[in-house]
């Protein structure tokens, strides 16, 4: 997949393409089933697939307020994206200067001018252009101008009325109900993270723990133990992984990840990680004293063993 940063990275003359169009936040399987449709498009019109999203959720810039928590950082999001099989994604800043385009040129701007669009998947609550005034009315007014179609995606609901979304999945995610995210996400939900060095109390223990930097990317399930993975350098191990404030221990940062590999002791300081969550083992519990916390994450352990064995 090629990314182009800001229009000005696209070369001259790219296209013609079949595009896609939103904030692709997750990847989720509502995403990759227009994904899946641009491609056949794509494919069967020998057109390049190319999904245009931005940096930033746009209500990060025009009502912070209002604006969720990401589930993927931008480098999560292409890096998911590449694995959908498409040609190319255009990331565009979104900045004053883009959300004061009007409709009609954002249009002829980004799809015509760039992308040498011939064919457009959206949604049908699509908005575009200053203040949200385009929609998809005018976006096939303007198909019919330009000289591309528009085909408008109906929503996913693979468990009955209710669409895939970003929204539901961070409920889960708040919830620790990462297996149901995972199901509708389509891959299992992960935060990425510089290692720092903690407190040490995890190998006073006799489980050290790597800690991430609160500055991690992704969004971190509810508090709670889990089973999952950590990846380092290309390689996954097993992991039993403790998010939250610790309440056994005073001065724990809130939302601390920390994840404990099954059976070896690895130096991952300073080493970027991914830490995968796959299933919530138990809730946050504050131990009156040591030997019942060890003996309860020693069940931990054993349990998270047995399920990513499985």
């Amino acid at each position: 997949m090629k990314t182009f940063k800001g229009l000005d990275a696209v070369p001259a003359g790219f296209g013609p393409s079949a595009v896609t169009i939103g904030k692709f936040d997750g990847v989720h399987r509502g995403h990759r089933a227009v994904i899946d449709r641009i491609r056949s498009i794509a494919a069967a019109d020998d057109l390049r697939a190319v999904v245009v999203t931005f940096d930033r959720n746009p209500l990060a810039l025009l009502a912070p307020d209002k604006c969720p928590d990401a589930l993927v950082s931008v480098r999560q999001k292409l890096e998911l994206l590449a694995t959908t099989g498409v040609d190319a994604t255009l990331l565009l800043p979104f900045d004053r200067a883009l959300a004061s385009v009007p409709a009609t040129e954002f249009v002829e701007r980004v799809l015509v001018d760039t992308l040498g669009a011939k064919s457009v998947l959206v949604g049908r609550d699509f908005r575009y252009g200053a203040r949200g005034a385009g929609d998809v009315d005018l976006l096939i007014a303007l198909g019919a101008t330009f000289g591309f179609t528009v085909e408008v995606v109906d929503d996913v609901a693979p468990e009955g009325e209710r669409r895939v979304s970003s929204t539901w999945i961070r409920e889960l995610l708040a919830e620790g109900d990462v297996r149901h995210a995972t199901a509708l996400l389509g891959h299992t939900p992960a935060v990425s993270g510089i290692v720092v060095h903690g407190a040490k109390r995890g190998r006073e223990l006799g489980y050290p723990t790597a800690n991430l930097s609160p500055e991690s990317e992704g969004l971190i399930p509810g508090d709670g133990v889990y089973a999952g993975w950590l990846t380092d350098a290309g390689t996954r191990y097993p992991a039993a992984i403790s998010v939250g404030n610790n309440p056994t221990f005073e001065g724990v940062p809130k939302k601390q990840v920390e994840a404990y590999v099954l059976d070896r002791e690895l130096d991952l300081y300073d080493h970027v990680v991914d830490v995968e969550f796959v299933e919530r083992l138990r809730g946050m519990v504050a131990f009156t004293n040591i030997p019942d916390l060890i003996e309860t994450m020693r069940g931990d352990v054993d349990r998270a063993r047995d399920l990513l064995s499985d």
